[in-house]
């Protein structure tokens, strides 16, 4: 089982460090959420520093929030990483649930799976070189989104004007997809669109949709199996340390209205216990988000997985 680390938001300047730290430490992946109505760095500007920034290690998004992004632009951001990292870009991408998100990037809510799977098929047809142009909709064809916005990913055209939209990823279906999400149609999409699944559930109840990933997976005819990226949150080091990532995983769970709910686990001897609950589990990559802001933390979560 690999291990990667997925990156505090809190103080974007310090990312380099922490990237720096993670492949000096010989993880494999660093990692970076994505939300829109909310003091993160933008994933894809961020990763492309740390990659100006490391030689090894992958970059990761969990998840990049497709729905939110114009397809072409999101192909060619995506590609131009790719390129620029020689093939260390891995796409996780789902469709987030936050309205406040949506609204901000004009996009609705209700029918962000539909725009996912048609932006998933335009991701992997740009990739290969296809013309593409996306169509235009007014506001009775998208709900609330302005009527001079694109499409968000709901089709391309056969218009005369379409075009290539470079440049080409390293290999030429584009980098590895992970999808990510809980509810069915997000896992149906794993077998349809994806390499693998990145499941934030927690252990105890992971076991039923990893189950249904694997059995898609097997009906579509595709070979082996897709590759298991699994998460926790940690905060370990000083008191201090704990504390404040401890507050800044309450307040991005907010929200939810759950007090406790994504509390990083601290403990060395409980982190390790989980790493080997998740190896026994299959996990073919396990994700350490840090929420606190030490980087100090890369050499201590390295001791203890060790």
């Amino acid at each position: 089982m690999e291990f990667g680390l997925g990156l505090p938001i809190s103080d974007p300047a310090r990312l380099p460090e922490w990237a720096r730290l993670a492949e000096e430490h010989r993880f494999a992946t660093v990692a970076l959420l994505d939300r829109l109505a909310y003091d993160n760095p933008e994933p894809l500007t961020a990763l492309a520093v740390l990659a100006g920034a490391t030689t090894r290690i992958r970059l990761q998004t969990e998840v990049l929030l497709g729905p939110l992004r114009s397809t072409a632009l999101l192909a060619k951001q995506v590609a131009t990483l790719d390129r620029m990292s020689a093939g260390r870009f891995v796409l996780g991408i789902g469709i987030g649930g936050r309205e406040d998100d949506h609204a901000a990037a004009g996009v609705p809510l209700r029918r962000r799976g539909r725009v996912l799977d048609t932006q998933l098929a335009d991701l992997k047809r740009i990739w290969r070189g296809e013309p593409y142009q996306a169509q235009v909709v007014g506001k009775a064809d998208c709900g609330s989104a302005p009527a001079s916005s694109e499409n968000w990913g709901l089709g391309r055209t056969e218009s005369p004007t379409a075009a290539p939209i470079g440049p080409r990823p390293v290999t030429a279906a584009g980098p590895p997809i992970l999808i990510g999400g809980f509810a069915p149609e997000a896992l149906r999409r794993v077998a349809r669109f994806g390499d693998g699944f990145i499941c934030a559930a927690p252990l105890a109840w992971a076991g039923g949709l990893v189950r249904t990933v694997n059995e898609q997976w097997a009906d579509a005819g595709r070979a082996g199996r897709p590759r298991l990226v699994c998460q926790i949150n940690v905060a370990v080091g000083s008191p201090g340390v704990v504390e404040r990532g401890r507050q800044a995983v309450a307040d991005y769970y907010a929200f939810t209205g759950r007090p406790g709910w994504g509390a990083p686990m601290s403990a060395p001897a409980q982190i390790a216990e989980t790493v080997a609950a998740y190896r026994e589990f299959g996990a073919d990559e396990l994700i350490f988000y840090c929420y606190g802001d030490d980087p100090r933390q890369v050499e201590l979560l390295a001791d203890i997985v060790r």
